[in-house]
């Protein structure tokens, strides 16, 4: 079948004010969180958290691809695995699976430690390209398209001249073996996660490390389109319209409101963004089903943010579902709302304020910035839980 997002890239290409734009639910959390990552389980026991299971998980992703408002399933090469290549899922849908392609240090966020998103992003893959293609460690001839021929690859630069050449040899290894097999990726670049130095515009250094990185790239090694945090209206127009063969698309960031998540999807899609991947929005929602519905209506511009929101509650009380939130509540702004303001602020520029536990005058310094130096290893600790609580997809 015809997927969805080739048919979409192709019209944005050849025209960026056509209106289409793709959808994808980013449930890899696996790869980042453990056993956290498929979400809180409804059942709780005297205030013991727990979670739901990884059948739970991918039941999810089943009924989301089956629901059909999608346009990519981004997964772990072992959800991938089951879904993929054993289930054969995606053969008949036009939606298009893919998979987290590499796994650096600043996305392993084990519970009770805390300390590997305190360091710089090192870059590391776990899964490797014909495991995802086929299932094995080398693929046969024909084997390539019976996983899926689509990956996420990620990096984060920090203003290191070692680190961030380490981190653009590795990704320059990995386009080369993808020319090689066929395989087609996507690009994301997370703000610095431990910035050596003074960063003054975070949005700027990002997009000028992607103008750089890619200007040495030729067609066949391109990403598809990008996936970054949302700086506000000025940092993505200037990227939208450097060059138009470099898709932006946003990572959806922490739950937040439901306001939160349609007004990010809508204010970005004004200011240029053709893609948003969001996964622990779609994954916290009350009805997953539902959710996507209302999400699908602001991308495709059917419906405001503000009237996504009250059809969504409408939904929930169709369905008989409790909401998280009353109604005037969710058409609240939370704090994740300063990742993407207008102020072209991000969850990196916003240092610890938003922080349990970091709202002391020695946590940031005089322009909001986190103070390193100042603060207790705990406090260290909710500043990284706090910011990937916010950013990650």
């Amino acid at each position: 079948m015809q997927k969805s997002m080739d048919e979409k890239l192709a019209r944005i290409l050849a025209d960026p004010s056509c209106g289409d734009f793709i959808l994808a639910d980013a449930k890899d959390a696996d790869m980042a969180f453990g056993l956290a990552s498929a979400g809180a389980s409804p059942e709780q026991h005297g205030g013991e958290a727990r979670f739901r299971t990884m059948a739970d998980y991918r039941q999810n992703m089943r009924e989301l691809v089956e629901q059909g408002l999608l346009d990519i399933m981004l997964m772990s090469a072992s959800s991938n695995e089951v879904l993929t290549i054993q289930e054969r899922l995606f053969d008949g849908s036009h939606i298009t699976p893919a998979v987290r392609a590499n796994d650096t240090t600043d996305i392993w966020l084990a519970g009770g430690t805390g300390r590997y998103p305190q360091k710089p992003s090192r870059p590391f893959r776990t899964a490797t390209i014909d495991h995802i293609m086929c299932g094995k460690v080398r693929c046969e001839a024909g084997e390539r398209r019976v996983g899926a021929d689509l990956g996420l690859y990620s990096m984060t630069f920090n203003n290191d001249v070692g680190l961030d050449l380490a981190s653009l040899e590795h990704y320059r290894a990995f386009r080369h073996e993808a020319e090689t097999a066929g395989f087609r990726h996507f690009l994301e670049v997370f703000d610095p996660n431990a910035p050596q130095g003074e960063i003054k515009d975070v949005g700027r250094f990002v997009a000028d490390n992607i103008a750089r990185a890619l200007a040495g790239v030729t067609s066949a090694g391109r990403p598809l389109f990008l996936k970054i945090a949302y700086h506000g209206p000025a940092a993505m127009e200037a990227l939208a319209s450097y060059d138009r063969t470099m898709i932006p698309g946003i990572l959806g960031g922490s739950a937040g409101t439901t306001l939160d998540a349609f007004g990010l999807l809508a204010d970005a899609k004004k200011y240029g963004a053709r893609v948003a991947l969001f996964g622990r929005k779609i994954n916290n929602a009350e009805h997953q089903p539902s959710f996507v519905k209302q999400l699908r209506a602001v991308a495709d511009g059917a419906v405001g943010a503000v009237e996504a929101v009250k059809a969504y509650h409408g939904d929930l009380q169709g369905l008989g579902i409790a909401p998280k939130r009353s109604l005037d509540d969710d058409l609240k702004t939370g704090e994740a709302a300063s990742a993407y303001s207008g102020g072209g602020s991000s969850a990196a520029n916003q240092g610890g304020r938003g922080a349990a536990g970091l709202k002391t005058a020695n946590s940031v310094d005089s322009r909001g910035q986190p103070d390193f130096s100042n603060m207790t290893p705990a406090e260290k600790v909710a500043w990284q839980r706090s910011r990937w609580d916010r950013i990650l997809g």
